[in-house]
């Protein structure tokens, strides 16, 4: 195997990672967003306040996204396999 094919291979599983991960990691950072700045009106420091939440928005947008999720990546897997297969051809 070429550098150059390995090359492309890490790109496109690297893009698959990064289109998979931003929806859920941007819910993630918009609740913790949100309640940071509940935190500064309020004038609560409590850690557990921001965890929390965000692990269950984590969760729920896994759970809400995970259908979308797996068809981008069983396209990708696939795309990648006739990419493979097509590399002597």
């Amino acid at each position: 195997m070429s550098q150059l094919v390995f090359l492309t291979i890490l790109q496109k599983t690297l893009m698959i990672i990064i289109e998979l991960a931003a929806p859920v990691l941007i819910v993630c950072m918009v609740v913790g967003l949100v309640i940071s700045i509940f935190q500064s009106v309020t004038q609560i420091q409590e850690a557990t306040l921001t965890f929390v939440p965000k692990i269950l928005a984590g969760i729920i947008a896994i759970i809400i996204l995970s259908p979308w999720m797996l068809e981008v990546y069983i396209n990708h897997v696939n795309e990648l396999f006739v990419y493979i297969a097509n590399i002597n051809h």
